[in-house]
């Protein structure tokens, strides 16, 4: 391997990194406004940080998505006072489950699935994750899985609409590439 090509390499790589980083930070401040926002069922929000984790595994891959999760799950959980507690725990079991649900999915994206399956997918899994922790956790008891279809059933929609926010701002980002070029 010649230098320039080392070079262009580490350029390439310093470049992703930035951009990984940048996307991150984004999807924090998203992560904390979202925190601030009213929920008629205490745990239950919209997702859209996850509108970024979509935009990243749909121009990026899953890798990157993988990055841009974890750091908003820690990022947003140090900026908002809850890394290491409860909150942390089921934050992170759910971005688990959910960033396996999307590697799931990034098998199905060859084959045709969209943002807006990939954004169902992602959401049903981080509820499983969120509930999976609850369960091994905080309430080792049956009744908690009496929650899961209601949970699944308001989780389902909220997926689809990230899902469709991801999709939309795919389309726009592509637009605004092709007026570049």
């Amino acid at each position: 391997m010649s230098a320039s090509t080392t070079a262009s390499t580490t350029e390439t790589n310093a470049s992703m990194d930035r951009r990984i980083a940048g996307l991150a930070a984004l999807a924090v401040a998203i992560h904390v406004f979202e925190s601030a926002l009213p929920s008629p069922i205490p745990g239950l929000k919209p997702g859209l940080a996850n509108v970024i984790t979509l935009i990243v595994l749909f121009r990026y891959g899953w890798a990157a998505a993988g990055w841009v999760t974890l750091l908003r799950v820690v990022g947003g959980s140090l900026l908002l006072g809850t890394f290491l507690t409860p909150t942390f725990l089921l934050s992170a079991g759910g971005a688990i489950l959910s960033l396996a649900a999307l590697g799931l999915a990034g098998m199905l994206i060859r084959v045709g699935l969209g943002p807006v399956g990939a954004g169902a997918a992602a959401a049903l899994g981080h509820l499983l994750g969120q509930l999976v922790v609850a369960w091994l956790l905080f309430i080792p008891h049956p009744g908690l899985w009496q929650l899961a279809p209601f949970l699944l059933a308001a989780a389902l929609p909220l997926g689809i609409i990230t899902g469709l926010v991801a999709a939309a701002s795919l389309n726009h980002l592509r637009r605004l590439e092709s007026i570049q070029t």
